[in-house]
């Protein structure tokens, strides 16, 4: 049996990991939901979640990873007992990888074109209405569309090709401690502006009233979504990490400095986010909006804006990058534990990745008569419901199951592997609450998920 790869360091598997969490959600979803919820009583509400439900979660998927050796294709078929079936989740944590990069890769692309268009001054002496039909410019331009992708795309198969250690590793540490330096300096900036104060006290005082407004069970049912959804837990995206580490550390401690890191760059996106829309006089809306017409008209008035409009991207770009380069190497381990060398299963999947991404990318010109949930719809939308709605909770169920029951890999294997090492433990109280509870937490979110969704 061929020797697996192995990350140099545990900070490159913290940072790994978190790189993976940390995606472009942290920034345009949770501020925005974390204002209309009522501020600092929703973030209360969302680290509840996060602790109850994120890190066993995680916990489970690195111990999988870590006890089987394996890629998220073969990591249960590893541990499970003959003749069982739980090993057909890894294809469908496969094709959930795929279709998690089938859009990502063209919003990662969007990134970058827009930090292009900041620091070479596109935006400079535009109006407002002028700066906001630029994003609409180039949704509908399928050639320059096209090659971001192919940037990216071309970008992620290059650094993963170097090998774990000298690529994947080396890279993602420097964009993460960038990533983490940038996002403070931004923050910084946005506190200091005037009227920023006032943004910031919208985001992070507790307001009940607000939340009442929005009602109890809205908030919680927002909280507990935002805190499952933000790691990206389900399709084996954490389990592939596990799988490159050593024994050193129980496994608990380790998810829980992954998911404070991801939730630090949440809050933070915040404290850059509020106090600036607060000071030019704009509300601070969700989604692509906010990032691409929004932030681009605050940046385009504010002293020294070019500059930190450039910044800003750079940023945006390392939290879609480094959340790329996760999810290849995902997709990658697995084409090698099929027995093909590591450069050959780049060459194979930047080709497929490059050819699945086409339809997101033809979704928003040459393909937008085709609207999946009716009009103003796009294949995108499509592409993210089944791997948000569908795919990460009923994967997340399966693991779960697979970590508790008897009839899976069992809670004495799994307790065993995760609390192997110095650290943070899983106590044995916590059987109950996480064969019993979590599922049907897990399955409310599910349930919750495709009822709003056609309701």
């Amino acid at each position: 049996m061929e020797k697996r790869e192995r990350l140099g360091s545990r900070l490159g598997f913290i940072l790994l990991s978190a790189g993976c969490a940390i995606g472009i959600g942290n920034v345009w979803k949770f501020p925005y939901i974390t204002g209309l919820y009522g501020g600092g009583a929703f973030v209360l509400v969302y680290l509840f979640f996060l602790i109850a439900m994120g890190v066993p979660m995680m916990t489970m998927e690195f111990a999988i990873g870590r006890a089987s050796r394996k890629s998220p294709l073969f990591s249960c078929k590893e541990l499970e007992k003959p003749g069982q079936k739980w090993h057909l989740h890894g294809w469908m944590a496969l094709a959930g990888l795929y279709l998690l990069m089938m859009f990502y890769t063209t919003v990662s692309g969007w990134m970058i074109h827009y930090f292009y268009l900041t620091a070479s001054g596109a935006f400079v002496g535009k109006d407002v209405e002028a700066v906001g039909n630029m994003f609409g410019t180039m949704l509908s331009q399928p050639y320059v569309m096209l090659g971001w992708m192919l940037f990216v795309v071309v970008l992620g198969f290059l650094i993963c090709s170097l090998g774990l250690d000298k690529g994947v590793e080396k890279i993602t540490k420097v964009m993460m401690l960038a990533l983490f330096a940038l996002i403070c300096v931004l923050a910084v900036n946005s506190i200091l502006l005037d009227g920023g104060i006032e943004g910031l006290k919208f985001y992070l005082m507790p307001d009940f009233g607000r939340m009442k407004e929005v009602g109890i069970g809205s908030t919680i049912v927002g909280a507990m979504n935002q805190a499952f959804f933000t790691l990206s837990l389900g399709i084996g995206s954490m389990a592939i990490f596990g799988s490159y580490i050593g024994k050193e550390r129980a496994l608990a401690g380790e998810s829980v400095r992954v998911a404070a890191l991801d939730t630090f760059v949440a809050i933070v996106s915040g404290l850059i986010i509020f106090p600036a829309c607060s000071a030019f006089g704009v509300e601070a809306n969700s989604g692509p909006d906010l990032i691409f017409i929004t932030l681009p008209n605050i940046f385009n008035n504010m002293a020294g804006g070019r500059i930190w409009g450039s910044l800003f991207f750079v940023f945006m770009a390392f939290a879609a990058l480094s959340t790329i380069i996760a999810v290849f190497e995902g997709i990658i381990a697995c084409t090698m534990d099929m027995g093909v060398s590591r450069k050959k299963a780049c060459l194979i999947n930047f080709i497929l990745i490059a050819v699945l991404s086409l339809p997101c990318v033809f979704g928003f010109n040459l393909l937008s008569g085709i609207t999946p949930f009716g009009e103003g719809s796009t294949i995108m939308d499509f592409e993210d419901f089944i791997v948000s709605n569908i795919i990460l909770p009923l994967g997340s169920l399966i693991y779960l199951l697979f970590c508790t029951s008897r009839y899976g890999w069992g809670w004495e294997n799994f307790v065993k592997e995760a609390n192997t090492g110095k650290g943070l433990k899983m106590a044995n109280w916590m059987r109950f609450y996480m064969a019993y509870i979590l599922p049907v937490i897990i399955l409310a979110i599910f349930v919750i998920g495709i009822v709003d969704k056609f309701m």
